[in-house]
């Protein structure tokens, strides 16, 4: 990890809420929690399907 990477993480202290009850796709049906993808990089894509 750079320094640059490393002074920005110290600083972050930022924790995402839990997202209960929501479909997750890919996972093969099962249930996942953002406890169990702690420690690496997740990409959310938030999309809708009709026009906002």
């Amino acid at each position: 990890m750079s320094a640059d990477a490393a002074a920005l993480r110290s600083r972050v202290k930022v924790r995402a809420a839990e997202l209960e009850g929501r479909g997750w796709l890919n996972t093969g049906g099962r249930s996942l929690s953002l406890a169990e993808l702690r420690g690496r990089v997740v990409v959310l894509d938030f999309w809708t399907f009709c026009c906002v």
